[in-house]
């Protein structure tokens, strides 16, 4: 008698991914690996990326915000180069090297890392950084020494401004090293940031390796170096990307998911993880009775905005460096788009809140031109501009942020979230989204593994 092999068929597990974001492309690559799932990606915009996405200008194309990454961004960087990107192609990398200038005091700060490994880089760079005083240095050093010393970690949690007084760190560093280095990171004031979430960040960056602290600016558009290689990478795995598409309901009963509303169409899931803004989570979930915890804690997120102008001058315009600091007026960050092949092109980025909220979009060209031109006298006037406001960019990261944050489950079966506001113990980072999309699909393949194991 010939013998038969039985064969167990296993029912795909549908996952639909609500949101188009990093988070949403991460969990949505990370669980195309996985042959047992089906998944399908919604996204309400026309064009993936979230708050990473490409915007038009001047007949090229610009990123909505200047992201900046790091060395310390292992699972951004690690998630990019798994989809086949030349991460030496698409970066470059430098060693820590940060120059900040008031024009207005005439002064230059420069804080450079040592090739010494960590974190004794970072410490010889406080010392010989240039721009401070001796007593300033001093005080740098002992911080970073003390905070070395305790890993990086503060019982409790209070603002960064308290942090900086209880280590005694004189009121100049913090206004023109500290607070800026805060308000690049974290997107929050120094007064109103949590301590926590700063050293958390610091902690990756200057404790472990020297190449943790390395700045990597994208040469090409954030398109090309994640959405577009996770679209590759989605769909040749069998599942499906749905742009344009506007979730309107979730279908919850008793604790358990059923599916979502399209308009008045009913699609059926077995899994369905939320990979948008907290802000859009919130209007989801909010009548959902068995969700009314996690309703709360949204509901009592904050936000802050991001500004970036975008000035056009003539291609032999350059600042000699990819990235300066601005202090004195409303300009902070000021990056020279030449690296991207985009000569003359300068963006200009505003974090966090401020008097420029209260001026039009005219208005804040006009300001920030005058303020490039303090620095840059030699400069003509901008021949084109535009001003993109995120006013929603990142959640407000202040102390006591994290035990607010909610997991990646929920209290009900089926339903997921991911995105940086999450507890990830970052702040609102690329880095933090992909942290928190790849715990969210290792999550839900973790919760399947015991339901197909057969005896």
């Amino acid at each position: 008698m010939a013998a038969t092999e039985s064969k167990i068929e296993i029912k795909k597990q549908r996952v639909i991914i609500i949101g188009g974001g990093w988070a949403g492309l991460a969990a949505a690559v990370e669980l195309s690996r996985h042959s047992e799932f089906k998944v399908t990606l919604y996204e309400a915009a026309r064009q993936l990326g979230g708050r990473a996405r490409r915007v038009p200008f001047n007949e090229q194309g610009v990123d909505n915000g200047q992201h900046l990454l790091i060395g310390a961004y292992k699972d951004t960087l690690t998630l990019i180069e798994s989809l086949g990107v030349n991460l030496e192609e698409k970066f470059l990398r430098q060693p820590l090297d940060l120059t900040i200038r008031s024009p207005l005091k005439r002064q230059t700060i420069k804080l450079k890392a040592s090739r010494l490994p960590a974190p004794m880089h970072l410490l010889m760079a406080l010392l010989s950084c240039r721009g401070f005083s001796l007593i300033e240095r001093i005080r740098a050093l002992q911080f970073g020494t003390r905070l070395f010393m305790h890993g990086f970690k503060f019982k409790g949690d209070i603002s960064v401004a308290e942090l900086m007084y209880r280590y005694r760190q004189p009121k100049s560093l913090v206004e023109k090293f500290w607070g800026p280095l805060c308000i690049a990171i974290m997107n929050t004031p120094v007064a109103q940031a949590s301590a926590s979430v700063f050293l958390r960040v610091l902690h990756d960056c200057f404790r472990n390796h020297q190449q943790d602290s390395d700045l990597l600016f994208a040469k090409d558009n954030l398109g090309k170096l994640l959405p577009d290689p996770a679209t590759d990478f989605i769909e040749k795995n069998n599942n499906t990307i749905k742009l344009g598409q506007r979730i309107t309901h979730l279908e919850i009963d008793k604790g358990k998911l059923y599916g979502m509303m399209i308009d008045d169409q009913m699609v059926d899931a077995d899994h369905i993880i939320l990979a948008t803004s907290p802000s859009a989570c919130h209007r989801l979930i909010s009548d959902q009775p068995d969700l009314k915890q996690l309703e709360q804690q949204l509901a009592s997120y904050h936000y802050q905005p991001i500004c970036t102008i975008y000035l056009q001058y003539p291609p032999e315009v350059s600042t000699g460096s990819p990235m300066i600091g601005i202090l004195g007026g409303y300009a902070q960050w000021l990056f020279d788009r030449s690296i991207y092949g985009q000569d003359g092109l300068m963006a200009v980025v505003i974090s966090s809140e401020g008097p420029h909220m209260e001026l039009d979009n005219e208005q804040l060209i006009e300001q920030i031109s005058k303020e490039l031109s303090l620095l840059y006298p030699d400069w003509p006037a901008p021949e084109t501009s535009m001003v993109i406001r995120e006013k929603r960019a990142t959640f407000h990261c202040s102390p006591d942020i994290n035990e607010n944050r909610p997991d990646n489950t929920t209290p009900v079966e089926g339903l997921w979230l991911a995105g940086d506001y999450t507890n990830t113990g970052y702040p609102a980072t690329l880095e933090g989204a992909v942290r928190s999309g790849l715990e969210c699909a290792h999550q839900l393949i973790d919760k399947l593994k015991p339901e197909q194991t057969t005896g």
